[in-house]
C-alpha cells in the first residue's frame, strides 16, 4: 500500500465519524442540532462528494449561544490566570494528541496539502500555549505619577466576544482567535466558515474534554446572512473577531454599528513581493514560490503580485516559472502534493475567471493558466505565472486568492514603491535587496502592516500581525491581541489633600 493510500484510509476512518451523524452546534456545553432542524451539505474539494450534514444556525441558535456566553462570562472571568493557563494548557496537549486526525480532516474539508497541514494542529497548540502562559498577567497595567496623585491601570476582559473564521486554514486560525480571547477571560460565540466546518468541531470538542466550563466557547454553524449577520447585530456580543474578504469586514462593520461593536479585522490582501537587481536572487525566488503556491495560494499574506527590478526582470522569472512548473499538484493527502484543489466549485470558478480576465488584459502565460485533471475530479487549477503585466491590470489589483502570481517589472526604487503602495490592500510586504540603507527607506514608506526583509512569512507570536488600508483594522499577537478583547481602565489615587475648587460657597 503506498503512502498515498495509507492515508486515504486513514481519513475515511477519521472521517466517518461526520458521514455517520449530523455534525452539531454546541451551546452551553452541549451538542444540539439547529433548533428549526435545517442542515447543510460540505463537500470535499477533492472528489465534490458530501463529507458530512451541519446543522445549520440561524439568529435563534446564535441568541441561544450569546445567552450561553453571557450566563458564563461572570465566573470565567473571574477564574485566576493561572487557573485559565492551566486548562489552555490542557486543551493544547488534547491538540496535539488528535493532531493526525485534525490534518487529515482538514486536508479532505479544504483540499489544503498534508505538508502542510501536518502542521496545523502543531500550531494551533503552540497558539494556545502562548496565550496560556500570559493568561495570569493579562489583566496588569501601569503605574503612572502625576504631582499628588498615582494613577493605575488595569484591564478587564470586555464580555462575550463572536469570533467568525475563514475557510482556508480554518483549524490555526481558528486557535489563533480564540485561544486569547480565552485567555483574556473572554466567553466566546465562534461561527466557521460554512465550506470548511469539520475541525471547528473537532476544536470544540477537544475543548470541552478538557474541562473548559460550559458556556464558555459555543459553536453555531451556518451562512454569513443569517448566522453571522445574527451574530454582529447580537447586543449581548461585545467585539468581532474577523478573518475573511474585505466586503465581508464593511458588512460586519456596518451590521455592528448599532450595538458600538468593537471590530477587529484581519481582511484581504494583494501582497508584493519586490526584488531588487542586488538581491540574492535564488533566495527570493524560492521565497516567491512559496508564498503564492503553498497553501493552494489561499492565504491572506500570499505574495501575489511580484515586482521585479527590470534588469533582472526575464531571468528572474524565468527562474520562477521553472520551479512553478515542476510543482506537484495531486491529491491533499499525497506526502508530495505541493497544491492540492482548491476549496469549492464557487472559488475555482472564480479563480479561472481571473485566469481568462489576465488573459484578455493582454498578460502573458508563462506557465500554468488552465484547470487540471486531478485525482477525483476536483477543483484543481495549475500554479499560473503572468508576465508582462501591469499595475492597472485587474489581476495586480484584486485579490484573486489562489495559485496565481502576476510579474510587473520597474525601473528604480522609486518605481517600486509607488507600484508596490498602488493597491486598496496593506497587509504585507516582502523586500529582496543587500542594501540595508535601502531596506529602511523603502519599509518605512511601504504602505502595509507586515513587512519581511530578505525572507518570507515567518511568523513570530509575540509580534502584531494585520493590515493597514483595505487589509484589516486592529492587531493580533502578543500583548496585542489583549487590547483588542480587554478593555483598559484608569484608577487615580489622590496621594496629597490638594485643593478643591469651591462651587456654590
Amino acid at each position: 500500500m503506498s503512502d498515498l493510500e495509507e492515508n486515504i484510509a486513514k481519513a475515511a476512518g477519521y472521517l466517518n465519524r461526520f458521514r455517520d451523524r449530523d455534525v452539531l452546534n454546541q451551546i452551553g456545553g452541549e451538542a444540539v442540532p439547529a433548533l428549526d432542524g435545517e442542515t447543510f451539505e460540505t463537500v470535499s474539494p477533492v472528489d465534490l462528494k458530501p463529507l458530512g450534514r451541519i446543522a445549520h444556525g440561524k439568529a435563534a441558535d446564535i441568541n441561544r449561544a450569546a445567552k450561553a456566553a453571557k450566563t458564563a462570562f461572570s465566573a470565567w472571568a473571574a477564574m485566576p490566570g493561572e487557573q485559565r493557563k492551566k486548562l489552555l494548557h490542557r486543551i493544547a496537549d488534547a491538540i496535539e494528541a488528535r493532531a493526525e486526525e485534525i490534518a487529515f480532516v482538514e486536508c479532505m474539508d479544504t483540499g489544503q496539502a498534508l505538508r502542510f497541514m501536518s502542521k496545523a494542529a502543531l500550531r494551533g497548540a503552540e497558539n494556545f500555549r502562548f496565550f496560556a502562559d500570559r493568561a495570569p498577567e493579562a489583566r496588569d497595567g501601569k503605574t503612572l505619577r502625576a504631582p499628588g496623585q498615582v494613577n493605575m491601570t488595569t484591564r478587564v476582559p470586555i464580555g462575550p466576544v463572536g469570533v467568525i473564521t475563514p475557510w482556508n486554514t480554518p483549524f490555526m486560525l481558528s486557535t489563533w482567535k480564540i485561544a486569547p480571547a480565552l485567555a483574556a477571560g473572554c466567553t466566546i460565540v465562534h461561527k466557521p466558515a460554512e465550506f470548511s466546518p469539520l475541525t471547528a468541531r473537532l476544536l470544540i470538542e477537544i475543548a470541552k474534554e478538557a474541562g473548559l466550563p460550559e458556556g464558555v466557547w459555543n459553536l453555531v454553524n451556518g451562512f454569513g446572512e443569517d448566522a453571522g449577520k445574527a451574530l454582529t447585530e447580537h447586543p449581548d456580543i461585545k467585539a468581532i473577531g474577523f478573518v475573511g474578504e474585505s466586503r465581508t469586514g464593511s458588512l460586519i462593520m456596518k451590521q455592528g454599528a448599532d450595538t458600538l461593536k468593537r471590530v477587529h479585522f484581519e481582511l484581504g490582501g494583494k501582497n508584493p513581493v519586490i526584488v531588487f537587481a542586488d538581491a540574492d536572487l535564488d533566495r527570493a525566488a524560492d521565497a516567491a514560490v512559496f508564498m503564492i503556491f503553498s497553501l493552494n495560494g489561499e492565504r491572506c499574506t500570499s505574495s501575489s503580485r511580484l515586482l521585479v527590478e527590470e534588469g533582472v526582470y526575464d531571468r528572474f522569472t524565468t527562474m520562477v516559472a521553472e520551479k512553478a512548473k515542476r510543482i506537484k499538484v495531486g491529491h491533499p493527502l499525497d506526502p508530495e502534493t505541493v497544491v492540492g484543489p482548491l476549496i469549492h466549485p464557487i472559488h475555482e470558478a472564480k479563480v479561472l475567471e481571473y485566469i481568462a480576465i489576465g488573459r484578455s488584459e493582454g498578460a502573458e502565460v508563462a506557465t500554468g493558466g488552465e484547470k487540471l485533471a486531478g485525482p477525483g475530479g476536483g477543483c484543481y487549477v495549475a500554479p499560473t505565472l503572468f508576465t508582462r503585466a501591469t499595475n492597472a491590470m485587474r489581476i495586480a489589483q484584486e485579490e484573486i486568492f489562489g495559485p496565481v502570481l502576476t510579474a510587473i517589472p520597474f525601473k528604480d526604487e522609486d518605481e517600486a514603491l509607488t507600484l508596490a503602495n498602488d493597491v486598496r490592500y496593506g497587509l504585507t510586504g516582502y523586500l529582496w535587496t543587500s542594501d540595508v540603507t535601502r531596506a529602511f527607506r523603502f519599509t518605512d514608506q511601504l504602505e502595509a502592516g507586515m513587512t519581511w526583509v530578505n525572507s518570507e512569512n515567518v511568523r513570530h507570536l509575540p509580534t502584531p500581525f494585520g493590515g493597514v488600508k483595505n487589509s484589516g483594522i486592529g492587531r493580533d499577537g502578543g500583548d496585542w491581541s489583549f487590547d483588542f478583547y480587554m478593555e483598559t481602565k484608569n484608577i487615580a489615587f489622590a496621594t496629597t489633600a490638594h485643593g478643591i475648587p469651591k462651587l456654590g460657597a
